[in-house]
């Protein structure tokens, strides 16, 4: 019980965009508690900031920018992003098929649990350089914006950079979101034949399917997960007064994850129906495909698949996480020149 109380606390303690008046409305007599935290854990933020400075992939960093670090920080966050979203994707690849059926299943359709690992080979191919593109972008934008904005906007260089991360990827993101669904719902037997039908028939754009309604989902998507996990992070920093340990990392990705993938969810679906309708067009575009889905199944359709979608994306944060923190501290501590690194700052 410690352990979410102590990552609410410390969230809340954290940002400063949320009003003082309202803060202690919610929480009430346990204001004052936090308000006695108050000048230590300012002290403890000072303290804190330099030495997330030493860490290759800091939440917050100071200090002068050195003219490879750039190259360092994007390089770094390639092979850390496209090792946890390949980890990532092939562990939970059996509960994505299960939500994309029922997101796309019509009135009281039944679910087919057979072939849940349909195009997991083409979706990986995939998953790594969109995962790598994510975070070689994300990394460096948030160091940049970090460095430029106030402390207390931190939240907001988290949000810009998440938003900027999703926006690189979304291009490799797509068409392979757009193959996967479609063999997860049976409607090809391979990768490659999915590609070749899907162009033949559809046209490039066909791969691209869904794409407005994909950025609709996944550019809050990535913004509202990534700041919530990064700020999490700092505030327990803060208040435990050390680095974090993997299962800690993992912890608050997964409850980043999990809060982020209910309320998202129906994005999700609309998303859903839009990239599997195929070349029938049963959907004219994104207001009509909420239209037509509240009129003939009713509102609580738009949540179809919250459970699996909110345990998929749950365990997700706590692996992708975990792995990401984890595969940055080993190159960072494998690097040939860490000597003369650490020596410069």
């Amino acid at each position: 019980m410690y352990l979410p109380w102590l990552l609410f606390r410390s969230f809340v303690k954290h940002n400063s965009l949320l009003s003082p008046p309202r803060f202690c409305c919610i929480m009430g007599p346990v204001t004052s508690a936090v308000d006695a935290m108050s000048s230590l854990d300012t002290s403890n933020r000072k303290q804190g900031l330099k030495l997330e400075g030493r860490e290759c992939f800091a939440s917050v960093q100071i200090g002068d920018e050195k003219p490879l670090d750039f190259l360092r920080i994007f390089s770094e966050g390639v092979i850390a992003g496209g090792t946890a979203g390949v980890v990532v994707e092939a562990a939970l690849y059996p509960i994505d098929t299960i939500k994309t059926r029922l997101q796309a299943a019509r009135g009281g359709g039944k679910i087919i649990l057979k072939g849940l690992y349909s195009g997991l080979a083409g979706n990986l191919a995939g998953v790594l350089p969109a995962s790598a593109a994510f975070i070689g972008v994300y990394e460096p934008a948030k160091q940049k914006l970090l460095k430029i904005l106030p402390e207390n906007l931190s939240a907001v260089a988290h949000l810009t950079a998440g938003t900027l991360g999703g926006i690189a990827a979304s291009c490799i993101r797509v068409p392979t979101e757009v193959v996967k669904q479609r063999l997860q719902m049976g409607q090809f037997a391979s990768a490659p034949e999915a590609v070749r039908l899907i162009v033949s028939k559809e046209g490039v754009r066909g791969l691209y399917a869904g794409y407005g309604s994909f950025l609709l989902r996944d550019l809050p998507f990535d913004a509202i997960q990534f700041c919530i996990y990064e700020q999490l992070r700092i505030g327990y920093k803060l208040a435990a007064k050390r680095d974090l340990h993997d299962p800690e990392n993992a912890v608050i990705g997964a409850f980043a994850g999990a809060l982020t993938g209910a309320i998202t969810t129906p994005l999700d679906v609309i998303k859903t129906r839009l990239m599997v309708q195929g070349s029938g067009n049963q959907y004219k575009g994104i207001i009509h495909c909420v239209q037509t889905i509240v009129k003939e199944e009713g509102p609580s359709a738009l949540l179809k698949g919250v459970g699996p979608r909110v345990l998929w994306i749950g365990i997700g944060g706590s692996i992708f996480f975990g792995v990401l923190e984890s595969t940055k501290r080993f190159l960072a501590e494998n690097r040939p020149n860490k000597q003369q690194h650490s020596d410069a700052k």
